[in-house]
């Protein structure tokens, strides 16, 4: 079996907690965190729901003590909040002892904030700064200076598999030994962009999401931002870490299919899974529990549904559930969150409940773990899949 690459710290901010320890008490009780909105002036608030962040921008901004004419985004506020976290976590004292990097995914970027001055960019000179602010790389930049990090930046945005694609790249660059430390994760703020995008693909549901259920009618939108540090054995040993988990398989593929919907046979995902094992060098039975893509759209749903059946043959399928039910879709944060409960799963040995789900899919022969199940967990497999075919697999495993 792969080793694998050195987990020492981890950050988060979600629907349902403001750092790890709130997010595990809240997967725990089986606490979801969709609600309207109460942060966004849009014209669908009163008939969908959200995986919200109720930290205002003021409140992130006052808790990383940024001066008053800062030009962060909300996407950045939330990623520097939870990177700072994870360098805590790790006990960092010196983020630039080694040779450190920072690989940060997003796709709405700082268009959360650039949407709200369109109309003024060219009557209010105030306004102008936010428009260096729109780039997916302004928001890793912004990260990087809070953190203090003068090491390797880069952004990946791959769609909802982008932070999957971030810690894949991660652990690639320190086996490589191209670095020695990274952080790795992904962040996207709620807009009201993707709102109106999402509707208009008529994904969205008016009421809950119900992963894997028959009667599933889409997804709920939601924020969050989470970071990983992965370090290298050498660290580890010199400084005696201690490791939560190890990053030992990943792969990507793609579907090839269609610009947003996911092939019906789930070929993108089949592939990505296919792939991670290999790196790994695990067996598919290996596995003690998957947390899947799951969005609740009838696409998604149907399409890594077929693609872990083919992976097992039909039968002996892993305890699996999807995490969506609780904090929404968080797009490319959602592979970064997924990671965090992947970790602490495998730490504190429990399988999370699928919410909402009452009736079995007809396709197949599946059906998600609803209650929460305490067992020895030593292996994880995390989807993750994104428009474009963008199909990515991480699996993570116990020291």
């Amino acid at each position: 079996m792969n080793k694998g690459v050195a987990i020492t710290g981890m950050g988060i901010i979600s629907a349902i907690g403001n750092d790890v320890e709130e997010n595990f008490r809240s997967l725990i009780n089986s606490e979801k965190g969709i609600s309207k909105t109460d942060n966004i002036p849009t014209i669908h608030k009163d008939e969908i729901m959200f995986g919200e962040i109720k930290k205002s921008n003021e409140d992130l901004i006052a808790e990383l003590g940024l001066p008053a004419d800062n030009n962060f985004t909300r996407t950045a506020l939330l990623g520097a909040f939870a990177a700072k976290q994870a360098v805590e976590d790790a006990g960092i004292r010196d983020i630039n002892e080694y040779k450190t990097g920072l690989i940060n995914s997003t796709s709405v970027g700082g268009m959360d904030t650039t949407e709200k001055h369109y109309y003024e960019y060219f009557e209010n000179p105030e306004t102008v700064k936010f428009i260096a602010s729109h780039d997916g790389g302004d928001v890793s930049q912004k990260i990087s200076e809070v953190i203090g990090l003068e090491g390797f930046v880069t952004t990946i945005s791959t769609a909802c598999s982008s932070a999957a694609n971030a810690i894949m790249l991660g652990a690639r660059m320190i086996k490589a030994g191209k670095l020695d430390r990274v952080i790795v994760g992904g962040t996207d703020g709620l807009a009201k962009f993707t709102i109106n995008g999402f509707k208009t693909l008529m994904i969205l549901t008016d009421s809950y999401n119900t992963p894997f259920d028959n009667d599933r009618k889409g997804l709920n939108l939601g924020e969050a931002a989470a970071f990983l540090v992965l370090e290298s054995d050498e660290i580890v040993e010199r400084e005696g870490k201690k490791v939560l988990a190890r990053v030992s398989g990943y792969a990507n593929a793609n579907d090839a299919y269609h610009q947003t919907a996911s092939s019906e046979n789930g070929e993108g995902a089949f592939l990505a899974m296919q792939k991670a094992f290999k790196v790994a060098d695990l067996d598919p039975t290996q596995i003690d529990y998957i947390n899947m893509h799951g969005t609740a759209t009838p696409n998604n749903d149907l399409s890594e549904g077929r693609a872990v059946a083919r992976i097992y043959e039909g039968k002996n399928v892993p305890y699996f559930s999807s995490t969506k039910a609780f904090t929404g879709h968080t797009l490319a944060a959602a592979a970064a969150i997924e990671a965090v409960y992947s970790v602490l799963a495998i730490q504190n040995g429990v399988v999370y409940p699928n919410l909402n789900f009452k009736t079995k899919m007809a396709e197949f022969d599946l059906v998600p773990q609803t209650e929460i199940k305490y067992k020895n967990i030593d292996y994880v497999l995390s989807n993750s899949f994104g428009f474009g075919g963008n199909c990515s697999t991480v699996i993570f495993s116990k020291n």
